[in-house]
């Protein structure tokens, strides 16, 4: 009898243990991170004023009526200061207000919320990088800069070389966004090293995520904001915030999953057409990459179910993150959402489509302006598959009949490029492969171009191309639609499920993924009737209304609110 009490005495023991270590590792995991947040806090406090008080003190210099236009930037040691102290500001902005959209933002000042005058950081290690990114990032500050007159916006930025009054110059040419200077902050950061992928040669999404951990905490020994939202793509991060901030509300805008359930299916692949991955999960090379994959997607989806509340930026990118972050599987519906990791709200990315419908016509005059010219805008990276796009376009050249007196068609590639990293290699050797197809002198690359430059071929182009394998969204193809192209588009991701789609009154575009289908796509494009081709880029250009910049400032409103109302 003392046997079997002993027995189940013991028995009690273990399963209370089992059951209580977890939650006991837990508990005191939380309370270590929650001590280092604190001390976070306390070290950085005297920081945060200082940026606060320069803010305030530029913005009411700013809106005196004594101000002076053009006055000369000021004087910059301020952002020199040793950062040893806990009051050095070895990171914050550079104060000229060269770009100040001051008298854009002003508004009448009613409810509290109105009145928030806290500070949203941004985590946006490439902020230069002059991509679809990063005209959601400045779209989002400045919508929120005309919602919240006296909030902060802090950048977190690895863009070293260039100062704020650079990089809002930079925005206003590149984007035709104008921002309050005063309240925009940029935090410089010293580690987004590691979160480049090539510093991972192997494991390189876990490399980055854990990478993306470092450089978090670098932003946050810079400031603790009130509100902290990642829109880049780094979830880890903002797990990081929670553990170390729980009070602190986070938000995500999702571009493209880190991993999907379409990468996975991708290593199955033989036909090499989807992505970089295609058909790599054969052998035991392939079995190793299948498990981890695997894994880093169960922690990818651990990880963003940490977030209050989750944007993505269209049908295909909802789905996928549903599927991934979600705990909560109910939910089914890919074009709506409330915000939250299982029901992610979609908010479509912000396109200039007012602007590109008044400066571009599109009727029966305009279009005996229009050139045979095949444009595609996408940054110089690897990803945007700009072979396929010169391969096509060589054998669309080789196979089409040429008509005496008729201009030869062109190709115009224009997109960013990220100083000393691997896209000018890229672009090398893109202009190598242009020369080996022989179509060099029908191929012309433009890097970095000003927006004025971008919306001169959009106005002189036929057809517009993007050939990326699961594009998230597509900013360019919008581009391409509002401006009057006859899109050309790989037949997958956004361009696919929201984008070139027949609305009821007939195409809107043409979709392709091999290189056959492409220069098809271009030759049919290209010799629709002139009637066919008007009433087509008249659809392309109701269809794209739809992707507004006030679209996205007002869905951005609806959830970013919820984080400020957190915050109070």
């Amino acid at each position: 009898m003392a046997f079997l009490s002993s027995l189940i005495l013991s028995l009690l023991i273990l399963s209370a243990t089992v059951f209580l270590l977890p939650k006991l590792a837990g508990a005191l995991f939380g309370s270590v991170f929650r001590a280092v947040g604190w001390l976070i806090r306390s070290r950085t406090r005297s920081r945060r004023e200082y940026v606060i008080a320069r803010a305030r003190f530029e913005d009411a210099e700013s809106r005196a009526p004594s101000a002076k236009e053009g006055r000369a930037q000021e004087d910059e040691d301020w952002e020199k200061v040793d950062s040893s102290g806990p009051g050095g500001v070895r990171t914050a902005s550079s104060s000229d207000s060269g770009t100040s959209g001051g008298g854009d933002i002003n508004k009448k000042e009613g409810s509290k919320m109105d009145e928030w005058d806290g500070i949203i950081g941004f985590f946006h290690p490439f902020c230069n990088a002059g991509g679809g990114g990063e005209r959601v990032l400045w779209e989002a500050v400045r919508s929120t800069q005309k919602r919240w007159p006296k909030a902060i916006c802090a950048i977190y930025t690895g863009d070293h070389e260039v100062n704020k009054a650079a990089m809002l110059e930079r925005v206003e040419n590149r984007f035709n966004i104008q921002l309050h200077a005063p309240t925009v902050v940029l935090l410089y950061l010293t580690t987004r090293k590691y979160v480049v992928s090539s510093s991972y040669p192997y494991m390189t999404l876990l490399g980055q995520s854990l990478g993306s951990l470092v450089v978090a905490y670098d932003a946050f020994t810079l400031l603790v904001p009130d509100v902290f939202v990642d829109t880049m793509g780094y979830a880890f991060t903002l797990a990081l915030c929670k553990w170390l901030f729980p009070t602190v509300p986070t938000g995500a805008y999702v571009h493209y999953p880190t991993i999907s359930t379409d990468m996975l299916a991708s290593l199955d692949d033989q036909s090499g057409v989807q992505g970089v991955n295609s058909g790599a999960g054969v052998g035991w090379k392939g079995a190793l990459k299948r498990r981890y994959w695997q894994f880093f997607a169960q922690l990818y989806g651990w990880v963003g179910r940490h977030v209050d509340v989750v944007m993505c930026n269209s049908s295909w990118t909802a789905a996928h993150i549903r599927t991934l972050w979600g705990a909560d599987q109910s939910h089914n519906n890919t074009s709506t959402g409330d915000g939250t990791a299982s029901s992610p709200a979609v908010v479509f990315p912000p396109t200039a489509v007012s602007e590109l419908e008044s400066s571009i016509a599109v009727d029966a005059s305009s279009e005996k302006t229009r050139q045979p010219l095949l444009l595609y805008i996408a940054q110089f990276r690897p990803e945007k598959n700009h072979p396929l796009v010169l391969r096509s376009f060589a054998r669309f050249l080789q196979d089409r009949t040429q008509t005496p007196g008729e201009p030869q068609p062109q190709l115009v590639l224009i997109g960013s490029v990220r100083h000393s990293s691997p896209d000018e290699t890229h672009i090398y050797n893109l202009r190598l492969l242009a020369h080996e197809l022989r179509i060099r002198d029908h191929t012309t690359f433009l890097c970095d171009a000003s927006w004025t430059a971008v919306l001169s071929n959009l106005g002189s182009a036929s057809v517009g191309v993007n050939a990326m394998w699961n594009e998230h969204f597509g900013i360019c193809v919008v581009e391409y639609q509002a401006a009057g192209l006859i899109c050309v588009t790989h037949d997958s991701g956004g361009p696919r499920e929201d984008i070139v789609v027949d609305l009821g009154d007939g195409a809107t575009g043409f979709r392709a993924e091999t290189e056959e289908q492409f220069a098809a796509a271009f030759e049919a494009a290209l010799a629709l009737p002139e009637p066919e081709k008007v009433a087509m880029r008249q659809r392309a250009r109701r269809s794209a209304r739809r992707f507004t910049e006030e679209e996205f400032s007002r869905k951005w409103l609806d959830q970013v609110q919820k984080l400020v109302a957190a915050s109070r």
